[in-house]
């Protein structure tokens, strides 16, 4: 198994992830007192916490199911892209979609984090494609016909 060497500047434990099947892991707002997100309010909520990632690997940084649904807080990037190369400290960029404000507590739950492997891939420039099914089928273009 890979190993991810962090630094955890916060007051929180490590993410985890909270069932034995679970794929990401929670990770947490490290801030000292409560934050209130407004309407359509964008954020960019510290976690205290830096990365070494293996090679090959990036981080995803998805909003979390409960708050989406809940609160109608989001990760407005989503999802977020934190590359191997990247040392400083993880931030999440949070927005609130709902009409109410958000009251965040410390040491709340505010995204997930998932580790995916990638391949870089090279362009081959060409002046045709090869031909499938699809197509040029676009948005819809394989739905109930």
């Amino acid at each position: 198994m890979e190993k991810v060497k962090v630094i955890n500047r916060s007051g929180n434990p490590l993410p985890a992830y909270e069932t034995s099947q679970a794929v990401g892991l929670d990770v947490r707002a490290d801030i000292r007192e409560p934050w209130t997100i407004g309407p359509l309010e964008r954020v960019m909520v510290p976690t205290g916490l830096y990365f070494q990632i293996p090679e090959g690997y990036e981080i995803q940084v998805r909003p979390r199911s409960g708050l989406a649904a809940k609160h109608g807080i989001a990760v407005i990037n989503s999802p977020g892209t934190i590359d191997p190369d990247y040392r400083g400290e993880l931030k999440v960029l949070l927005v609130n979609l709902s009409n109410e404000p958000f009251e965040m507590q410390p040491g709340e739950r505010v995204a997930q984090l998932v580790f995916a492997r990638y391949q870089r891939l090279e362009w081959e420039e060409t002046v045709v494609l090869d031909e499938t099914k699809r197509g040029g089928g676009g948005f819809g273009s394989t739905g109930v016909k």
